[in-house]
């Protein structure tokens, strides 16, 4: 996936959020009876200028240079004078009611439109990993726990489990609290058993990497022949000549009998050339491989970009068809929809606290490469990607934080209480606040994809 491409994806899903927020604001607005003037997707310099008219009421609609957000123009006294007959249609003059609903309407259309594309997503239906459970990792929690080879997952701490991804969620939503977190398996026998997760006061987000790898839970797979089932473009394997069907014997006269041992001898030599001996067509070959090199939790690992051939009977039991009719999938949405907006409240909490680690924070360049990762993986990948940035963008702009839409809602709730506007002075300091802490963030989100850029 290209660097442009990856480009395309993002802007094309921010395009579509933003105007989704945008859009919340414009019809709350006119529906409140409110003056629009105008409606930009894209903040700067405009590319392209439309006008309509609307009810008697002409409203430009801007597509504008900087496409990272955008904006509704509306009548507004402290914008600049209007004329007598136009005040009762002025946003400043409007009824407190009023003003929370057209500003409240930006977020609550992004969640909104998490739960259209969840839906989708469910009603399309999505191939996913079965929640099976390898050999858990020595002296680590899950082996602790009793965890064992085989075992699948069907529900944490009573939430119902069908997919690997399922399965992450839920550890990380029941065990941001630590303590001990049921999880119901059924093991290789078919007999059901619950194990506990002994987490104690351990704070899965604390430190940097993947929280799950570290409790040492790995995902099933069995142990295949040593077959190559196809090679990623432009990767050392290709380059190497290495093709979907061929059999690894040796390695650097190392005899292999499985993928796991190749994998091994690969990411131990990272940059090192390897001499694979294969079986192509009933004759025996020498290729020189060498890997390429990328950092893994600190150190140094080889990867050639090949996969192995997985037979239709191991694909069978390792994935799994999550779907659901259109009335069921409505309901799955919003309740997907609340519990990642909640724990994306509880994880933003936790770093505002110290137990979360910053570098779970991500910024537009790890969100761009998501966004062309997951459009490559197909439909459904992408439309649940928009759910989840379209349910942040939703969190996010409700954080009581000045400059966003949750810091005017603070201060119309600051007005309810004293039963009048905060000041001017007021609420500007609060906008040099806010574009400080904005500003910081933005940093730290920048930091973390270039750190994550170079590994």
């Amino acid at each position: 996936m290209s660097i442009l491409q990856n480009i395309f994806y993002f802007i094309f899903a921010l395009g579509i959020l933003v105007t989704f927020h945008e859009f919340g604001h414009y019809w709350v607005a006119r529906k409140a009876g409110v003056k629009v003037l105008r409606f930009s997707i894209g903040f700067g310099k405009p590319l392209f200028v439309w006008k309509r008219n609307r009810d008697g009421d002409e409203i430009e609609y801007w597509i504008a240079m900087i496409p990272l957000g955008g904006y509704v123009k509306m009548l507004d006294q402290r914008e600049g004078k209007v004329a007598e007959k136009d005040l009762p249609r002025a946003f400043n003059t409007q009824p407190l009611a009023k003003r929370f609903a057209i500003v409240a309407a930006g977020p609550v259309f992004n969640f909104i439109l998490a739960i259209l594309f969840y839906w989708a997503v469910f009603v399309i239906g999505v191939t996913a990993e079965r929640p099976l459970l390898g050999e858990p990792d020595s002296g680590t929690v899950a082996q602790a726990s009793g965890f064992q080879n085989e075992d699948e997952v069907l529900s944490v701490a009573d939430m119902p489990v069908r997919s690997w991804a399922e399965f992450r969620l839920g550890l990380i939503e029941h065990g941001l609290d630590g303590g001990g977190v049921p999880v119901l398996v059924r093991q290789a026998n078919g007999e059901q058993v619950t194990r506990t997760l002994a987490l104690a006061d351990e704070s899965l987000l604390a430190e940097e990497g993947d929280a799950v790898s570290r409790l040492g839970f790995r995902q099933w797979w069995p142990e295949l022949p040593p077959e190559i089932g196809g090679v990623v473009d432009k990767g050392a394997a290709q380059d190497a000549g290495l093709k979907a069907g061929d059999k690894v014997l040796r390695i650097d006269e190392m005899p292999v009998s499985n993928w796991h041992e190749i994998v091994s001898i690969v990411q131990n030599h990272p940059a090192q050339p390897l001499e694979f001996t294969i079986e192509r067509d009933g004759a025996t070959q020498r290729i020189m491989v060498i890997p390429a090199t990328r950092e893994v939790d600190g150190k140094q690992q080889g990867f050639i970009g090949a996969y192995q051939h997985v037979p239709e009977t191991v694909k069978e039991r390792l994935l799994v068809k999550i779907e659901y009719d259109p009335l069921t999938a409505f309901g799955q949405a919003a309740k997907k929809t609340w519990d990642m907006s909640v724990l994306t409240l509880r994880v933003l909490w936790r770093m505002v606290t110290g137990e979360a680690s910053l570098t779970n924070i991500s910024g537009p360049i790890t969100i761009a490469r998501y966004a062309g990762i997951t459009a490559q993986i197909g439909l459904t990948t992408y439309l649940g990607f928009l759910a989840v940035i379209s349910l942040s963008l939703g969190v996010l702009n409700l954080l009581p934080v000045p400059m966003l839409d949750g810091g005017h809602l603070m201060y119309y709730l600051i007005e309810l209480v004293k039963g009048s506007p905060v000041s001017e002075a007021f609420e500007l300091r609060g906008q040099q606040i806010g574009m400080a802490i904005l500003a910081m963030l933005m940093g730290i989100a920048l930091f973390n994809d270039f750190q994550r850029l170079m590994q």
